[in-house]
């Protein structure tokens, strides 16, 4: 009790007269968040210059890819190796990762000597040695018949250009073994394993110890990106996003990157934190002018501080009365593991006397209370540098994500964050303060650099297995050329069927004539109204058209809401919606009291009697209204607009969306005579010779028929390229059975095609963790629009992963990138076998009129056409490929169904009239 009393006396007197002194002599180890900040920032600066293609050859901080480009996702399992070479203990462990939940990972390991003279000796010796040893270790296990895959710790500055190369740059720690440097690791061991013959081992992974411990800590923790080791040396790795690591190719995804920060201020950057010790110890070691950084913060280095700066204070007088051993001026006499000692709580003082005995120089109280102090500003002058180089990645790491806030954990291994009573806490405060927009989870790695390389293996192990079965699920999806034609030739055949008096009944692709007899020839003058049915929204549009040497067409519109209740309610109340809007609208254009004439897109499948007589076929895209199917809906629009008694109209053309299309671009470019939509739905029409025609009377002239193509392959002529997934999406709809190429190449259905892949792939473990959440088993969620962004070449994966964010899928790098795959896989087939369908009618079109070459226009609209990235190129290239005797030019038609109308009606009225002239 007396002793602590005086202690604490001592203490105090001492404390501050003498600690104050200390603290005026190493002023230059101490440093304010300011100069932290700073080093934050020109460690930030180093790491963009390590990165940049053209700044990388002479950038200290090398940031040398990894090629390990994804975190343990928990799905690993097999059995692995791992050699661990990074000191001077060499280690084998056999690892085996299963999906037991209470012990997912079983270890055994064996540690072997690597005596010094094979360190400083060459690189045969040190290879043999290793291969000797993992002979060893296999035949204990009695593995030596079994090929296991091998995980490989090189814990030494290498330059890889794949996961299983490894060319060392430079030696470090105490390795110097020649004939080393320059060379591929990798082929070096596997020279001395095949010299041996006794054994076989895949090397499937080189990793660095610092990579090994962000993915031991990654199995654990899924948020972990970063690693850092704080042991003998110091080194840090951490995700960095592709498309910002200019030596790689490629901008998908994300790839770890070994900073190599120990060589850090080599350039002279950190010259003026670096004190005359620092330069001792620089001037005393290896390899002098290298890896300065680590020199002032790892462990091999910090008990030599310690010691010099001792010996200076000695030599001044300042400790030990000036007293001075040749124990204290022996190098290598006060290590790090005795700084340790020094800084704890309880015994350090203690422990301070008796080190400090040992060397001689019989202390005083006085003497251990400051040398502890000085141990206390070494050891605290290396966390504050660790947690600078952290906060510049971790900063990093937060604008690349692009987030307010940055939710990351780190994992940490070495001898000195582990055994040091005081270093974790300073480092973990620290970086608090210096990066406080972030929560930081420090994680401290069970044997990393071994466990480590095994996860890197069963990762690598699990991505080419899992590459492998996305592929083949993938391969149902792609066409080739052969399967294309075979589709062209059986839309022929369709369409043929289709044509023929006999054959029409049954048809699938019912070929129907629209009483459409010419396109517009520039003469079409007046003003009309347009309705616009066909899909959630109702259009009503005034069209002003004026013939002469200026044509002009003007329009006015509005759009209304059809209510879900309205759509699937009856017959009556959808035609008294629809006159509502009417009379809504021409009240809005003051235009109630004249009789307009009316054309009324109507995008559903019609079976057309005459121009202004449709009887409706099937509903289609969701609507369900009753007792309108069989029935002519001219009639139904007629006796509506009766019961309203408000208006009066002349309906002269029921038109379906895809003329309207032809005849928008006719308009502007006399040679198109095919319309193609591409949206929502999927049709086309085109112009066929009157004679072929054999459900309508009369050979002479044309006539435009409407395909309904959506509903190719009803008879099951496709099925040997439909898949599971179009099956269940098939099954889902609202129209089991019917409109089967439409659900394979309209954007209506391609998200759900996609979603049912992505369940799929969900089921199997590949994607999402193997999670199928909420909004992945919703129907519909995936809209089309969310496959053209994703699609959409310009969006980095962060953005991808943010769609997928906005739809509750929490996706990592690895999956965005599987689910771009997917939908660029999805929406390639769409457009190649609309492709093949256009194909079949461009080449009829030839045929027809017996020519060897056609130039012909195909007027487009839709959003898929329009709006997603890839689809009009793809859909154009299949065109060309599948009928190379045609040119085929593509023409976007503004307003189809609106301004279509309206041409068919002003064509309609000018035959109507010609009719009337000529009776």
């Amino acid at each position: 009790m007396i002793a602590a009393q005086l202690l604490a006396y001592y203490f105090t007197e001492l404390k501050d007269d003498q600690l104050k002194k200390i603290d005026k002599y190493l002023y230059s180890m101490r440093f304010s968040d300011e100069t932290l900040k700073d080093i934050m920032g020109r460690f930030r600066r180093e790491m963009e210059n390590g990165l940049g293609r053209d700044t990388n050859p002479t950038a200290t901080v090398k940031m040398l890819p990894t090629f390990v480009r994804s975190i343990p996702d928990g799905s690993e399992k097999g059995d692995f190796i791992a050699l661990d070479l990074g000191g001077s203990n060499f280690r084998i462990l056999r690892v085996k990762v299963t999906q037991d939940k209470k012990q997912p990972v079983q270890m055994e390991s064996q540690v072997y000597e690597t005596p010094d003279d094979i360190i400083h000796g060459n690189g045969t010796q040190l290879f043999d040695h290793v291969a000797e040893c993992l002979g060893d270790f296999m035949e204990k296990q009695k593995i030596k018949d079994k090929r296991l895959p091998v995980g490989f710790t090189f814990s030494f500055p290498c330059v890889q250009t794949k996961l299983d190369e490894a060319v060392l740059i430079t030696w470090t720690k105490k390795f110097k073994a020649n004939g080393v440097e320059g060379m591929d690791v990798v082929k070096l061991l596997n020279k001395a394993i095949k010299k041996r013959g006794d054994y076989q081992a895949d090397i499937m992974a080189v990793v660095n110890d610092t990579v090994g411990t962000m993915m031991t800590c990654g199995f654990d923790d899924q948020r972990c990106e970063v690693g850092i080791i704080i042991g003998t040396g110091t080194n840090a790795c951490y995700m960095e996003e592709l498309r910002h690591i200019d030596l790689v190719e490629g901008d998908e995804g994300r790839m770890c990157i070994n900073t190599e920060w120990g060589a850090f201020g080599d350039d002279g950057s950190l010259e003026d934190i670096r004190t005359e010790f620092d330069r001792e110890i620089d001037r005393g070691s290896l390899n002098p002018g290298k890896q300065l950084f680590e020199k002032m913060a790892s462990g091999m280095y910090m008990g030599e501080l310690v010691r010099l700066i001792l010996v200076k204070m000695a030599k001044e007088g300042l400790l030990f009365e000036g007293r001075i051993t040749p124990e204290l001026l022996t190098k290598g006499k006060i290590e790090t593991k005795h700084v340790s000692a020094i800084e704890k709580t309880k015994e350090g003082l203690k422990k301070c006397m008796e080190i400090l005995t040992r060397l001689g120089v019989e202390p005083s109280d006085e003497d251990c209370l400051a040398v502890r102090h000085v141990c206390t500003i070494v050891s605290f002058r290396s966390a504050n540098l660790i947690s600078a180089t952290l906060g510049a990645i971790l900063s990093r790491l937060k604008d690349n994500k692009g987030v307010a806030r940055l939710r990351t954990t780190v994992g940490i291994d070495g001898s000195l964050y582990k055994m040091h009573p005081q270093y974790a806490r300073r480092l973990h405060k620290t970086v608090r303060r210096l990066v406080p927009d972030s929560d930081v989870r420090f994680l401290l790695s069970e044997s990393g650099s071994g466990k480590g390389a095994a996860m890197v293996t069963a990762v690598a192990y699990r991505l080419t297995d899992q590459a492998r079965q996305i592929q083949e699920t993938l391969a149902e999806f792609r066409l080739s050329k052969s399967q294309l034609l075979e589709v062209k030739k059986r839309m022929r055949m369709e369409i043929e069927r289709g044509l023929k008096k006999e054959s029409h009944e049954e048809a699938t692709v019912k070929m129907l004539p629209t009483f459409v007899r010419s396109t517009p020839d520039g003469t079409e003058n007046g003003d009309f109204l347009a309705l616009d049915l066909g899909g959630t929204n109702f259009r009503v549009l005034l069209v002003k058209i004026r013939s002469g040497k200026k044509r002009t067409v003007e329009m006015h519109n509005k759009i209304y809401a059809i209510p879900i209740e309205v759509m699937q309610g009856t017959g009556e109340e959808l035609f008294d919606h629809i006159v509502h809007c009417i009379s809504d609208f021409l009240d809005y254009m003051g235009m109630k009291s004249a009789r307009l004439p009316l054309g009324f897109t109507f995008s559903f499948p019609c079976h057309q009697t005459s121009l202004d007589a449709g009887i409706l076929v099937t509903w289609t895209k969701g609507f369900k209204a009753t007792d309108c199917e069989g029935e002519d809906v001219v009639e139904l629009l007629r006796e509506a607009i009766k019961r309203k008694e408000e208006f009066e109209l002349d309906v002269v053309a029921i038109v379906n969306d895809t003329v309207g299309t032809m005849m928008t671009c006719a308009y502007e470019e006399p040679t198109c005579e095919v319309g193609l939509i591409a949206g929502t739905g999927s049709n086309a029409c085109y112009m066929e010779e009157l004679r072929n025609i054999e459900i309508m009377e009369g050979t002479e002239g044309r006539m435009c028929v409407n395909m309904e193509w959506g509903a190719f392959g009803d008879n099951g002529c496709l099925d040997d390229i439909r898949t599971k997934y179009d099956q269940a999406v098939d099954e889902n709809s609202l129209n089991e059975g019917k409109q089967r190429y439409e659900k394979m190449c309209s954007g209506m259905y391609l998200g759900e095609i996609v979603r049912q892949i992505l369940i799929d792939l969900t089921k199997r473990g590949f994607l999402f963790r193997g999670q199928i959440s909420e909004t992945l088993k919703t129907r519909g969620i995936f809209e089309t629009k969310f496959l053209s962004q994703i699609e959409s070449d310009r969006l980095a994966l962060l953005q991808v992963r943010a769609i997928l964010q906005q739809l509750g899928l929490d996706s990592t790098c690895d999956d965005s990138i599987i689910v771009k795959e997917v939908c660029g896989t999805v929406s390639r087939r769409a457009a190649q076998i609309c492709g093949a369908g256009m194909a079949a009618v461009v080449d009829k079109i030839r045929e027809n009129r017996g020519l060897d070459h056609l130039d012909i226009t195909v007027g487009v609209d839709g959003t898929l056409y329009k709006l997603h990235p890839h689809f009009s190129r793809i859909f154009h290239q299949t065109v060309k490929e599948l009928a190379p005797k045609c040119d085929v030019n593509f023409l976007l038609s503004e307003d189809g169904s609106g301004k279509g109308a309206a041409l068919i009606t002003a064509v309609g009225c000018r035959l109507r009239e010609l009719d009337a002239q000529q009776h």
